[in-house]
């Protein structure tokens, strides 16, 4: 599609956003020529996903191994019930819907899952990675092949009406394994079909992980002191929690040491 075929609104796609001044101009080109692995394409990723892809994030690597179902529907606006009944890959339904919403941007499906044989391509030449993930497992893979690679990414989770986000920068802030040195024991920890999941409390904390994203991608600083932020949708109690600093004695980001890669 051109410039023509978009029309005269296309020029302005963007311009209340460069009127923010911490993104102005040249943090929107920044933008343009970015690019973005967001892993999982469920709640957090999908809608992550869409905010980024309407900021004009120029490339978005989009990462999942299941398919649609009707289950997803309450909380990913991204899909329609068609993606469901017709049991799309989630990365390709999403990607879909992605470039119509904006065509200037790139979007790469890859239907699979990031695990310790394949994470090392799948965040090979990006700026970021968003998590979108819901197994704890894929999490620890992804935090140890990014602080490998001192790549920087965007942590995320919700369960129930709770969520929460940090920005993890190898070499700067704490690790995932500085701040929980293991993954709970297999089958311990509840899910979101035991405990259930809220549908805003997914939109809000992926909200909130497209905006670090974008922090980051137009500034290359997270906040400091490094800080955790949680929500409680339902109780409307959001909480700022100080981080520690980095531990030297992480088997991860201080020794060096990429357990999780092993396989």
């Amino acid at each position: 599609m051109d410039g023509s075929e978009r029309g005269a609104g296309a020029g302005s796609r963007y311009a209340r956003q460069v009127a923010y001044p911490p993104v102005g101009a040249a943090g929107q080109e920044r933008l343009r020529i970015s690019r973005v692995l967001v892993v999982g394409c469920g709640g957090l990723g999908a809608e992550a996903a869409v905010l980024l892809a309407r900021a004009g994030v120029g490339f978005l690597r989009l990462v999942d191994r299941d398919l649609v179902e009707w289950t997803n529907l309450h909380r990913t606006a991204l899909y329609d019930e068609a993606d469901a009944r017709e049991r799309r890959p989630k990365a390709v339904a999403a990607a879909r819907h992605l470039a119509a919403i904006n065509a200037d941007v790139t979007v790469e499906p890859v239907v699979g899952a990031l695990e310790a044989g394949s994470v090392a391509g799948l965040i090979a030449g990006v700026d970021l990675v968003v998590d979108g993930l819901d197994e704890f497992a894929a999490r620890y893979v992804l935090n140890d092949a990014c602080v490998r690679e001192g790549l920087p990414w965007v942590h995320g989770a919700v369960l129930g009406g709770y969520g929460l986000t940090t920005t993890i920068v190898p070499g700067v802030t704490p690790c995932l394994r500085c701040l929980q040195p293991e993954p709970p024991a297999p089958h311990t920890a509840p899910t979101c079909e035991t405990a259930g999941i809220l549908g805003p409390a997914a939109h809000l904390t992926a909200s909130l992980e497209a905006a670090q994203a974008l922090r980051w991608l137009v500034t290359r600083r997270a906040p400091a002191p490094p800080v955790m932020v949680s929500v409680d949708a339902w109780e409307l109690r959001p909480r700022r929690i100080e981080l520690p600093a980095r531990d030297p004695r992480c088997p991860c980001c201080g020794e060096r040491r990429f357990e999780f890669l092993e396989g």
